[in-house]
């Protein structure tokens, strides 16, 4: 900014030809985006199962309560399910505990079709939700301006050129699978994430790329910040039997709960190793799930 200041003070200043005030010149408008009939169609549709999945009593915000009890044997049997199988990866364990060594460096990034006032909003929830992060793992995630290394798009379908093109920036060796998903996901997937290492150490995250939909209205896409973030960080499957958790696919919960906050907890444990297998990590996931329990061991 210094240098575009200094060229800009050195340019020749022009003199009106008469001194009777000339019109200002009109301001051009910034052009205000209509979205197609696919998007508008998607928002309707979306804004329809929020309303209907909040009648019935889902998306609950309340964290769970004494309808949802837990104990610790409930905690290390979801750690297992959620830490060790991959969502798309089928039913066989996945390799091992991945989660990210360094720093977890935030950013959001937004296609052309969000309006500035809805981007102000996403900035707000995500910096919250990474501090609430950083203070329940005891590792250091927190939201950026440049030089993310966890990068959370908020996209609508009209921006799907967009995405691509910036995830294939981010992601150079993703499949063409998961980069047709993150750039035009079909409908019944509400947002996506992919989070790894590289190819010599995959369980050692070190960066993640999330899609949100732009269409989704204000609960169901706080509820997918939440559970994209949260599984970017290592928590990578969904269990039917998490409860009371977001790692579910009941659409019971929105947004994360005491359990989830146990399970991320547990998750950057230095006990556990990251690589480490099922089997070697079960004593110790145990232990944790009975200390995050209050229990005495």
């Amino acid at each position: 900014m210094a240098g575009l200041a200094a060229l800009a003070a050195c340019l020749p200043v022009s003199q009106p030809e008469s001194l009777v005030p000339q019109p200002r010149p009109a301001v051009p408008q910034p052009a205000v985006y209509k979205p197609s009939a696919d998007s508008a169609q998607l928002a309707y549709y979306y804004n329809a199962l929020q309303r209907d999945l909040l009648t019935r009593g889902l998306l609950r915000t309340d964290g769970g309560g004494p309808d949802t009890p837990y104990d610790a044997e409930d905690l290390a049997e979801s750690f297992e399910a959620l830490a060790f199988y991959d969502e798309y990866g089928g039913s066989g364990i996945s390799g091992g505990l991945g989660r990210w060594a360094g720093p977890v460096r935030i950013a959001a990034e937004f296609g052309p079709s969000v309006p500035a006032a809805r981007r102000a909003e996403d900035r707000e929830t995500l910096s919250a939700y990474a501090a609430r992060l950083a203070r329940i793992t005891g590792h250091p995630v927190a939201t950026v301006a440049a030089r993310g290394n966890f990068h959370v798009i908020f996209a609508s379908l009209d921006d799907s050129a967009f995405v691509a093109e910036r995830v294939r920036e981010l992601l150079p060796s993703i499949s063409a699978r998961d980069l047709s998903l993150l750039a035009a996901p079909p409908r019944s997937f509400y947002c996506l994430v992919v989070a790894g290492g590289p190819q010599s150490d995959p369980l050692s995250y070190t960066r993640g790329v999330a899609l949100i939909r732009a269409e989704h209205p204000d609960l169901v896409r706080r509820s997918c910040v939440h559970e994209e973030v949260a599984q970017g960080l290592g928590l990578r499957n969904d269990s039917p039997r998490a409860r009371p958790s977001i790692f579910n696919d009941d659409d019971e919960f929105a947004l994360l709960t005491s359990f989830d906050e146990k399970l991320l907890q547990m998750l950057y444990d230095p006990r556990l190793t990251t690589g480490m297998s099922a089997e070697e990590a079960r004593p110790i996931i145990r232990i944790l799930a009975r200390e995050a329990m209050g229990q005495e061991l």
